[in-house]
């Protein structure tokens, strides 16, 4: 069972949906009980930073997160879940994240010829091995819809990046912990093909 965590952040039927098209049993839920059995977790989201990580406090689901993370269950953030489980945002003014892994949210630069928030299909440059682009070419196209990016503080955790005026961390994994800047709910095969290999993966910290 995959629990996709409800936090009032949107973004929840795409993802139930396309869990469902590859066979998936996957419930929406805040339910802590619920999210602690599952065998994988998704925080996915749309929005605003600060917006939602009051949310999550709120529900007080930033401690559920940070102990299914602990536990070594699998945890895929998607766009805003994957810049949440960050240490902070500019965003907002500067809004503090859950620190599960370590880097910061900032906005993507003003570029000529090139519109904010970038929306719209980029393709992937694939690098150390990520276990969500297994069987995956060079170049995959998926789809992003963002005013703000990803600076990893570690090199390693990042498993693709993409250019759109600056040098995008679009996809993060370590140990159990997965995140994609972009959406794979809407990314076509590729974007299946995402999900699908974050559904085999197996529980417990690598």
């Amino acid at each position: 069972m995959i629990a996709i965590i409800d936090y009032d952040a949107g973004n929840l039927k795409s993802v139930e949906k396309a869990l469902k098209l590859l066979g998936e049993e996957c419930m929406v839920t805040r339910d802590f009980n619920r999210i602690e059995k599952a065998d994988k977790v998704i925080l996915p989201g749309v929005g605003a930073f600060g917006m939602a990580m009051e949310n999550l406090r709120k529900y007080e689901l930033d401690k559920v997160i940070g102990e299914i993370g602990e536990r070594g269950t699998p945890l895929l953030g998607i766009c805003l879940g994957l810049q949440l489980l960050f240490d902070g945002s500019e965003e907002n003014g500067g809004a503090e994240g859950l620190h599960l892994l370590s880097g910061d949210i900032k906005k993507i630069p003003n570029t000529d010829g090139l519109k904010i928030p970038h929306i719209g299909w980029n393709s992937l440059e694939l690098q150390n091995d990520g276990r969500l682009f297994a069987g995956l070419s060079q170049n995959a196209y998926v789809y992003f819809v963002h005013s703000y990016y990803l600076e990893a503080k570690e090199a390693q955790i990042v498993k693709a990046v993409t250019n759109y005026g600056t040098t995008i961390h679009a996809s993060v994994e370590k140990e159990n912990l997965f995140a994609c800047q972009f959406h794979p709910e809407k990314s076509g095969s590729v974007g299946l093909a995402i999900l699908k290999n974050f559904a085999a993966i197996e529980g417990g910290k690598q």
